[in-house]
């Protein structure tokens, strides 16, 4: 059985996996060794390294399938009917009250029990 699920992995996958790991390693690194220079310079140095190390992530099994399901979650987003402003607000407005009522609520058999147990205490 796991002969089938490495199947779809390459031998290289691990390898490309180390580059990745080095290229955030060095984006880390290098980010802090060139602290006194240019922000927008560092921004623009981890922002390339990302951009490569992302590239060589999706050249892997996992990344493939990562890249796939991200692409079926957009289609899915499509399909969500999103409520009205009119529904947003009253669902909010009922989980308001809702919770000022259980707030009361609490805070009376809180009250009641703090009464009771000053009574028996003395």
């Amino acid at each position: 059985m796991n002969a089938k699920a490495d199947s779809g992995e390459s031998k290289l996958d691990a390898l490309k996996w180390l580059v990745v790991t080095v290229l955030v390693a060095v984006g880390v690194a290098g980010n802090s060794y060139y602290a006194d220079q240019s922000l927008l310079y560092r921004v623009l140095a981890l922002l390339a390294l990302a951009a490569v190390a992302g590239f060589m992530a999706l050249q892997t099994a996992k990344g493939k399938a990562f890249f796939t399901l991200f692409k079926e979650a957009k289609v899915e987003i499509r399909k969500v009917v999103w409520p009205t402003r009119q529904e947003t607000t009253q669902t909010t407005l009922i989980v308001v009250v809702v919770v000022l009522v259980m707030g009361l609520v609490l805070w009376g058999i809180d009250s009641l029990l703090s009464w009771l147990v000053a009574g028996i205490i003395g």
